[in-house]
């Protein structure tokens, strides 16, 4: 399957953030633990467009970014039909209309970052976009992280260069 570009409307999402680098949410299990917690107030989570989950992450305005020593955004939530109740401690999240890079990346997670070096070190050059400070992940029933047969739904907010 090749990467293809979208326009995928305004939707929001319900969930939690946290602000790390990359290598502070392998070390510190940021990430699944903030998944965990999403599971376990799912309930509280109303007007819910399914049992998908998003990974949002925003990036700062920085032209030297380095996912690795830079912190920025992750927020792991679901998306709602409209901005309800907000659960204590979650966070209302609205992802703008826009046009997006995406892709399937099919395998375990642990190997998403070959998607990602792909996406951003290579097609998008080749094919005139430029990157613009956010990209998220969809996670549906074929999320299964340690497994080959795992997908994720990968997609880069672009603007054509």
């Amino acid at each position: 399957m090749e990467p293809k570009v979208m326009k995928k409307d305004t939707f929001h999402v319900i969930g939690y953030q946290f602000d790390a680098n990359l290598r502070e949410i392998e070390e510190g299990d940021l990430g699944k633990k903030t998944l965990a917690r999403l599971q376990e107030n799912a309930e509280g989570i109303l007007n819910k467009c399914g049992n998908h989950i998003y990974l949002i992450q925003l990036y700062p305005m920085k032209e030297d970014f380095n996912a690795l020593e830079d912190s920025f955004t992750q927020i792991i939530g679901y998306e709602v039909f409209n901005a309800g109740h907000v659960p204590r401690g979650a966070i209302l999240h609205t992802i703008p209309e826009n046009f997006y890079v995406t892709y399937t990346h099919q395998g375990p997670e642990a190997e998403l970052y070959k998607t990602y070096d792909y996406l951003y070190g290579k097609w998008l050059g080749e094919n005139g976009y430029a990157p613009i400070r956010y990209d998220m992940e969809r996670w549906d029933e074929r999320y299964k992280p340690n497994d080959s047969d795992n997908e994720i739904d990968v997609f880069i907010a672009v603007q054509k260069k």
